[in-house]
């Protein structure tokens, strides 16, 4: 009894907030990484546990390491589409300010896409693309078509055609854009006021009310709400600023804004 072998950890702890900073488990998993954060990397600053620099040898040999660590991690066709895929998706999603769990539900969306066999005939970055675009609408954080073509390396017809055919093939639930939805980015980007925004949610949901936002593009919606919120409530912006912060012309600004104009009698004639 006395020589058993005590299976359990070498520690104690007294409340699970110290049982899980002892617990010496490893990184979680992640959709975003093609090996899901499983394998081991090599440091790449060749140095030893102490923080001393290699040798010459040793760095030769370490780089060797990694060459082929690598290798193994990518050792078919299929971990290489993935590996790109995710680094695509990873890029894209930083470009457009999309938070981790936009990028998490991308790599899924992606991973399904792969094991469905839904690639042949379709390019990774095409494929890639119609996933960021469908998980921020998925999550409520929509970006524009041409937001999305903006940070991609393929055209936009491709993307919306292979958007489509993502969004059909996997059964991909996923709503309309809410025009409200891209309010508080305009609001934020343009350093207009709470108050500002609260004027644009109202703009919009009148809008619907009466019928001005059927056929119409949401962005371009949200896009003149927010610019006319800014002149009910005496801030300063321009067509111009309002019309870079959507990506849409000021063109369209102007004539979503007159559709407001007459669902809404208070708003100031610009």
């Amino acid at each position: 009894e006395e020589d058993s072998v005590d299976r359990g950890p070498e520690w104690r702890a007294f409340d699970s907030r110290e049982k899980d900073e002892k617990s010496r488990v490893g990184a979680p998993t992640t959709n975003m990484m093609h090996d899901k954060g499983l394998s081991t990397n090599i440091d790449w600053r060749d140095r030893d546990a102490y923080g001393n620099a290699l040798g010459a040898k040793q760095r030769k040999k370490m780089q060797r390491l990694r060459k082929w660590n690598e290798r193994f991690r990518t050792r078919d066709s299929k971990e290489r589409n993935l590996k790109q895929a995710l680094g695509e998706i990873d890029r894209m999603a930083s470009a457009l300010g999309l938070p981790e769990n936009v990028r998490e539900t991308a790599s899924v969306i992606y991973r399904r896409a792969l094991d469905e066999n839904l690639l042949p005939g379709r390019s990774i970055e095409g494929v890639s693309t119609a996933s960021v675009y469908a998980a921020a609408r998925q999550a409520g954080v929509p970006r524009s078509l041409d937001e999305i073509t903006d940070v991609s390396r393929v055209e936009k017809s491709e993307i919306a055609r292979t958007y489509r055919y993502v969004v059909r093939e996997l059964g991909l639930e996923v709503k309309p854009a809410d025009p409200e939805s891209y309010v508080p980015r305009f609001v934020s980007d343009l350093g207009l006021s709470e108050e500002s925004e609260r004027r644009a949610r109202q703009l919009l949901t009148n809008a619907k009310e009466q019928g001005v936002h059927s056929g119409k593009s949401p962005v371009g919606l949200a896009a003149a709400a927010v610019y006319a919120a800014a002149l009910l409530t005496n801030e300063k912006t321009t067509q111009a600023a309002v019309s870079e912060v959507a990506d849409i012309s000021e063109v369209t600004i102007r004539n979503r804004y007159h559709e407001l104009l007459e669902a809404e009698q208070d708003i100031p004639v610009a």
